[in-house]
């Protein structure tokens, strides 16, 4: 078995301030399900039924993999897979949608929007679209004659849709030709897996869509081991949506406080926490001693100048600093000669003293010859 088998500990589920709108989180897959309705004209050969519209979108925000206004093949098997789990298990009454029979019908449409890729998106699409149904109440419409009336939900309570079962996706992942399997596999795990069981089931055990891929063969066994594993899931995923439907009806009830903006801020930078990754530290002192006394001495070497273009240069990068070394060696050039003078003149005693008198900052210097007195 994989290493998260039969659990949906990580799964979590919140709505927003309107009805409709559902945030799963499945592992680190985050996806949004926005289900709105608008009356259409409905199909000549099934006056009376309305009809169930599903749209996936694959945001670059997601993952680099996915392309903005490109359909991709993988956009097409996940939606093709929630139609055949959704619509055509019949798990919604399509005849409570009618309005008039052959003129007006509602049409539901219900838009996945991923978040972030992690793997798993077909069960994370499936509960994140069954549950935007569940929550998602139509406007109540009023019919005089041949004129219908929408009424808004401040004039009456809007209507839940009629949902006889909860079908809900549930992924199996098959590693060297089926000798290992793995429940909710990854986005990393996806890659190298050799195929995939996808079942959709209901909490009353019955299936409603299989699907195999990646052209391995399975045994009898193999798949009705994983449709006892897949029921199991799907209780416990059943059982999550209706208690976070009851909250949430709860606290629309009692004027508390629901939606996105009230779930975010339970996530405190402080309550974050990370993975311990066992590392063995006892020998890295005795390695990092013997890389030191290994090393060699780096040579000397000049430093060069950066030329990062033609006929320009930086200044201050790595380079010795040669301004100031002419003033330097010149005026150690005038301390010699001023020592050499004054030696000279204190040899020659017939002549006056020549006293120097220099001034380090100014440069002048002033010379006094103070003649020798002589007397008779």
């Amino acid at each position: 078995m994989g290493d998260r088998p039969m659990t949906t500990g990580a799964s979590k589920i919140s709505f927003g301030t309107d009805y409709g709108c559902c945030f799963v989180d499945l592992g680190k897959t985050r996806i949004m399900a926005q289900v709105s309705c608008e009356l259409i004209t409905p199909k000549e050969n099934r006056p009376n039924e309305g009809l169930i519209f599903f749209n996936i979108e694959l945001s670059p925000m997601a993952s680099p993999a996915f392309e903005m206004g490109r359909q991709s093949e993988l956009l097409v098997k996940l939606n093709r897979q929630l139609e055949r789990c959704l619509r055509n298990s019949k798990c919604i009454d399509t005849e409570s949608l009618c309005v008039v029979s052959g003129e007006k019908v509602w049409q539901i449409r219900v838009d996945v929007h991923l978040l972030n890729h992690d793997g798993n998106l077909m069960d994370a699409a499936s509960i994140a679209a069954i549950a935007g149904l569940c929550h998602f109440r139509r406007p109540d419409v009023g019919i005089q004659g041949e004129e219908v009336t929408v009424y808004s939900t401040e004039e009456r309570d809007p209507i839940p849709l009629s949902i006889y079962h909860m079908p809900i996706c549930v992924s199996f992942s098959f590693f060297q030709q089926g000798t290992y399997l793995l429940v909710d596999p990854c986005e990393r795990e996806e890659r190298v897996m050799d195929g995939l069981l996808m079942i959709a089931m209901n909490k009353h055990r019955e299936i409603c869509s299989i699907q195999s891929s990646g052209g391995i063969m399975l045994l009898k066994d193999q798949v009705l081991r994983c449709s006892k594993i897949a029921s199991v899931k799907v209780s416990e995923i059943t059982e999550l949506i209706n208690k976070a439907l009851e909250n949430d009806k709860k606290a629309r009830k009692t004027g508390g406080k629901f939606g996105f903006a009230e779930s975010l801020p339970q996530e405190r930078i402080t309550a974050l926490k990370t993975d311990v990754s066992h590392v063995e530290m006892s020998d890295v002192k005795e390695k990092a001693n013997e890389i030191v006394q290994r090393a060699e001495v780096p040579p000397q070497t000049v430093p060069c100048p950066v030329l990062t273009a033609p006929g320009t240069g930086q200044v201050g990068e790595g380079l010795e600093n040669s301004w100031g070394l002419e003033e330097e060696e010149e005026e150690e050039d005038e301390t010699v000669e001023l020592k050499m003078e004054l030696e000279e003149g204190h040899e020659e005693k017939g002549k006056g003293d020549v006293v120097v008198i220099s001034d380090s900052d100014s440069e002048e210097e002033d010379v006094v010859i103070l003649n020798q007195v002589t007397t008779k």
